[in-house]
């Protein structure tokens, strides 16, 4: 089964001069991403996987030529999300 993930929760999120500031007043912190992580975050407000994520970059940079890694960085960026607290697996 694939992994699926979503936002954790109703967080502020604020995009100045190409980056995007998330703020979880739960846990008292603020968590800065590049503009390709923002809008990551913000189609993490609908259900998406590894893949369907891998894939809307895939399509938005046709020079990217090397899908794995593409794929290996996706994982990554989730992971760290996760660790966050930002996003959660969906069941």
């Amino acid at each position: 089964m694939t992994t699926q993930y979503i936002q954790k929760g109703n967080y502020e999120a604020t995009e100045l001069d190409g980056e995007w500031i998330i703020l979880n007043t739960e846990q008292y912190t603020i968590t800065k991403l590049n503009d390709e992580g923002g809008q990551f975050w913000s189609l993490l407000t609908e259900v998406q996987t590894v893949d369907s994520l891998t894939q809307s970059l895939l399509a938005k940079f046709t020079t990217i030529e090397n899908e794995l890694q593409v794929k290996k960085d996706m994982e990554e960026f989730l992971a760290n999300l996760v660790q966050c607290g930002l996003i959660e697996h969906v069941d």
